[in-house]
């Protein structure tokens, strides 16, 4: 498996495991319509892996992970900043991505501020730096 594979495995891995302050109870790698969930279904992700850069032996691959969670009118604000938290702090629990990485930061944290009420979205950016040998990436 590439570096690139690695990477993201491993961060579904590092997200299926947290089991507070919330649970993730759908991590996939494909995007899915919302509405379609089952409430037992959220809070819900898909990530994908977005932009990279390279040079001569590292790049950049910018990971993008959509988290939609379904909430009142009292706590939909409230389980967004949950979510963006969560996956800030179990990221940056292991910056290596189970050492196929040299550095991952979260660059980028967006909510969809109630557009999609009852549903709520947050968009982050987790920006990987990692090194590879031609043909290995």
């Amino acid at each position: 498996m590439s570096k690139r594979e690695n990477i993201a495995s491993d961060i579904i891995t590092k997200l299926d495991a947290v089991s507070s302050p919330i649970e993730f109870k759908k991590i996939t790698r494909e995007p899915f319509e919302v509405e379609e969930l089952a409430d037992s279904q959220f809070p819900a992700m898909f990530i994908q892996t977005g932009d990279e850069t390279s040079g001569k032996r590292q790049g950049t691959i910018d990971f993008l992970i959509v988290a939609f969670v379904k909430g009142t009118t009292a706590n939909i604000d409230t389980l967004r900043n949950q979510v963006i938290e969560v996956v800030e702090e179990t990221l940056d629990n292991d910056i290596t991505r189970n050492g196929n990485a040299l550095d991952t930061q979260i660059v980028e944290a967006n909510s969809d501020e109630g557009v999609i009420f009852p549903y709520g979205a947050v968009r982050i950016t987790a920006r990987v730096l990692y090194e590879f040998t031609r043909g290995n990436s």
